[in-house]
């Protein structure tokens, strides 16, 4: 009976939902890709996944070439941030600090925001802005969006730009998203894991 319920015990209360980080990110980057079809093919008319009209034209596309292109740039990039975290003591401290950030996400949780997030940017960063606001303009807002107010992370926002370089010239040289996208997806997809493997805070 609630007479005898023991007054120290107090109302039973439920327990406050878990942030759920990954569903957060998959809406996230589901509605950057949303927001940059209806950039470039609701307002402009033209194909997301051509650099220009004259590539569309073209129509001429290789896959396997453009897979090759993109595993190869996605591995440099991949090995230079490695060399970055294991030789220089600024790479330690950020590979430090987005384990930390990353906290409870498993491995299976973090390949999937790399295959979103890959796809999700390259739409929008290359796809979308850079024919419209150029090479340079795209790769510094790229880079400005990978700002986190936290000097362990500066070498962050600086790498982003010159990767947003990198794949921006990757899609104007190939003409089409192909080989960006793989880039990005593989280096989100080898980088993440090895963070969590190797920087990961353990949780009490």
């Amino acid at each position: 009976m609630d007479s005898d319920r023991d007054p120290s015990l107090g109302e039973p209360s439920e327990a406050e939902p878990e942030f759920d980080f990954v569903r957060a990110g998959i809406l996230f980057y589901g509605t950057m890709a949303v927001v940059a079809v209806l950039w470039r093919v609701g307002l402009y008319r033209e194909s997301i996944f051509f650099a220009s009209p004259e590539a569309e034209a073209a129509g001429v596309v290789s896959l396997g070439w453009n897979c090759l292109l993109g595993a190869a740039a996605g591995g440099s990039v991949i090995g230079v941030s490695y060399l970055f975290t294991k030789l220089t003591s600024w790479g330690d401290e950020l590979a430090r600090a987005m384990g930390e950030a990353l906290g409870s996400l498993s491995i299976p949780d973090a390949i999937l925001l790399a295959f979103a997030s890959g796809l999700a940017e390259e739409m929008l960063f290359r796809g979308a802005l850079q024919p419209r606001i150029g090479l340079v303009l795209a790769s510094l807002i790229f880079g400005a969006i990978h700002f986190v107010p936290r000097r362990a992370f500066y070498p962050w926002t600086v790498f982003a730009i010159v990767v947003g370089f990198f794949f921006g010239a990757l899609f104007e040289w190939t003409g089409n998203l192909i080989a960006p996208v793989l880039a990005h997806t593989l280096v989100n997809a080898v980088n993440l894991p090895l963070l969590l493997k190797e920087y990961r805070t353990p949780q009490s």
